[in-house]
């Protein structure tokens, strides 16, 4: 709608319920007590209405030509979408699903401003408007070029525990799409009172893991990610010297979808593609510092 439209729904808004809705301050529009009252229940009615319109055709994959924008980091084009890609060449063959990057620093923006229909992203505290799922948990593991220098100076095999204080004074690389220089691990040795030098930041994973296959450099990154990679790219991978928490992924996705039957098809499919792929919890995730 252009602004006029907007400002003249408005008023026959205001008009009809007798409230001024919203208030001007500043800049900005406010939301009055009246509009923050009836705004869960009314989105909820419109979402029971859209359902009940919607009718109770059959959907069928196999004859859906719909399209679909998925929000994610380069993880998941290496770790989801080549199985999503065979699973959709023969389950719906005519569905499109399009992988686009994250918005640094405002995940659930991108839902909103993009039109993205399901984002993958770290489990955080969603607004009421978000519907999510948990689809994937990892540990997160170092990894270094077989080749390392520092490593093999020292007689150190894959596998095998890495020092801290060599840990701490290598270069490390850090994949951050906002250009952060410090990140999980940085958190999780603060915590054992140890810190390290973060030499590059990379804004895809890809970037990360190739650097580290041509350098004396390591990074950590999720666990699955590292065992995708590298047989390909003759990486070794070595437990963190320290406890480092376990991401949790979650598929999210606006509320207005949650009851349609194609977007309830697709996030089905997601979630058992990555079900099988989270970190068994059968390796201990706690590492004493060196």
């Amino acid at each position: 709608m252009s602004q006029p439209a907007v400002s003249a729904a408005l008023s026959r808004l205001r008009t009809h319920l007798g409230d001024p809705i919203l208030i001007r301050q500043g800049r900005s529009l406010h939301p009055t007590d009246y509009a923050l009252a009836i705004r869960d229940p009314l989105r909820q009615s419109l979402e029971k209405l859209e359902t009940l319109l919607a009718g109770n055709d059959h959907f069928d994959p196999l004859k859906s030509d719909l399209s679909f924008k998925l929000s994610a980091s380069d993880f998941f084009a290496e770790l989801l979408m080549p199985e999503l890609a065979d699973h959709l060449s023969r389950h719906a063959p005519l569905m499109r699903v399009q992988l686009v990057d994250l918005v640094p620093d405002n995940y659930l923006d991108t839902l909103g401003r993009y039109n993205i229909d399901i984002a993958l992203i770290p489990k955080m505290d969603f607004p009421l408007w978000a519907d999510h799922q948990q689809v994937l948990t990892s540990r997160f593991t170092i990894i270094a070029h077989k080749g390392n220098q520092r490593f093999a100076r020292i007689g150190l095999h894959e596998g095998d525990d890495i020092p801290i204080d060599l840990f701490c004074d290598m270069g490390h690389i850090l994949f951050s799409p906002e250009g952060n220089l410090k990140g999980m691990g940085d958190t999780a040795l603060a915590a054992v009172g140890r810190s390290r030098r973060v030499v590059m930041t990379m804004p895809v994973f890809s970037g990360v893991y190739n650097a580290v296959a041509n350098s004396d450099l390591i990074a950590m990154i999720p666990e699955q990610l590292a065992r995708r990679v590298a047989p390909r790219l003759d990486l070794a991978l070595y437990p963190p010297p320290m406890p480092v928490r376990r991401a949790q992924i979650c598929m999210v996705w606006h509320r207005r979808s949650s009851h349609n039957p194609a977007h309830i098809w697709l996030r089905n499919q997601i979630a058992q593609l990555l079900q099988n792929k989270s970190s068994p919890p059968a390796l201990s995730d706690q590492k004493k510092p060196s």
